[in-house]
């Protein structure tokens, strides 16, 4: 099951958020999105588990979560051609 996490703090690293996760079940992967240019983070990622039902209680239990005065964001994430585009390309 892939998840989309959001409103991460932005010293959350991969590694930190395979550990939050993980008090749920198998974590088969997880990616902080960060900016190119800067480095910094983008204050969202994905967590990818191995078993739905661990995945949907950890959605269930980690969606608003204060992590670091921020609300964490969770939601099963929609394949890329499932989302509308935000802008034309040219």
């Amino acid at each position: 099951m892939n998840i989309y996490v959001g409103n991460l703090p932005y010293k959350m690293r991969d590694e930190d958020l395979k550990e939050l996760f993980a008090a749920f079940g198998t974590v088969e992967e997880c990616k902080v999105i960060m900016d190119r240019d800067s480095g910094r983070s983008k204050g969202f990622g994905f967590v990818e588990m191995t078993q739905q039902t661990e995945g949907k209680e950890a959605i269930k239990e980690l969606d608003g979560k204060d992590i670091d005065g921020r609300n964490l964001r969770i939601n099963v994430a929609k394949p890329k051609e499932d989302r509308p585009r935000s802008r034309e390309r040219y």
